[in-house]
């Protein structure tokens, strides 16, 4: 499949104002389907400037991949004012998380269930435990030499990235003024076993836990594809993380009886 990252090349450029045709309409697609999967929630001007396309030449896309039922639009309001019209973005939909790639997870689900029926909840937990116990053990060198948080989650957003969860970070809270409330969204904008963890959420469960022991700090889930969010995505406080400033000292004065004021 043709990759979303590689560079516009010049033979390209006619896409920017003529429609194409055939197979290179469906590469372009898939280009644009996967800018979605990585950047979304994505504007169409947005996706425009990473591809080198016009807004208009995206949207066309973006209209075809919404009537096949690929992606679908979210109203997003004005981060900073809360004011005016909310601007369209792009998400994949449910059907587009599928079509990404979901291989074997019915026979998975099928087993798991099996194995809950014969040995109780307990051996899916442990089933859950141990895999998210595999995925601890690669990413924990990554962690190594990390001092800030920050770039510890970084470092696990690529890992995850590796892994085929389109892994990204933001940042929210930075002009806040108490330092305390800085922190960074670690999000997934894919899932490869979103129908398995949406039968068993002890599958996000675990990961959430193994974010935390990775991290060195308490995270918490905000949303998750399996519950029918538009990406998963972990709240990480990194305002915890900083060393709050010495309290201004103060000196006492003593005052003789006869000093005070009357």
């Amino acid at each position: 499949m043709y990759s979303p990252k590689q560079t516009v090349q010049a033979g390209d450029a006619p896409a920017r104002n003529a429609p194409a045709t055939g197979e290179a309409e469906e590469r372009t697609r898939d280009r644009v389907l996967h800018a979605v999967l990585e950047d979304g929630p994505v504007s169409a001007a947005e996706m425009g400037e990473r591809l080198g396309f016009t807004p208009a030449a995206v949207r066309r896309h973006l209209d075809a991949l919404s009537k096949q039922g690929l992606v679908e639009v979210k109203l997003v309001a004005n981060q900073r004012s809360g004011a005016g019209r909310p601007s369209r973005r792009y998400v994949l939909s449910h059907r587009g998380q599928t079509r990404m790639g979901n291989d074997y997870l019915d026979i998975a689900a099928d087993a798991l269930t099996e194995l809950g029926r014969a040995a109780g909840p307990a051996a899916v937990e442990a089933f859950a435990a141990r895999r998210f116990a595999e995925m601890e053990r690669r990413y924990r060198p990554l962690m190594d030499g990390l001092d800030e948080l920050e770039e510890r989650a970084d470092a696990l957003s690529e890992a995850l990235t590796e892994d085929g969860f389109v892994g990204s970070t933001r940042k929210v809270g930075a002009g806040s003024p108490t330092a305390t409330m800085a922190s960074v969204q670690l999000c997934q904008g894919h899932c490869p076993i979103q129908e398995l963890a949406r039968e068993f959420p002890v599958f996000c469960e675990m990961e959430t836990q193994t974010f935390s022991r990775l991290l060195g700090v308490d995270v918490r889930r905000l949303s998750t594809l399996a519950s029918g969010g538009h990406v998963c995505t972990t709240h990480v406080p990194v305002g915890r993380n900083q060393t709050p400033q010495p309290a201004e000292k103060r000196t006492r004065i003593k005052m003789t009886k006869q000093e005070r004021p009357r």
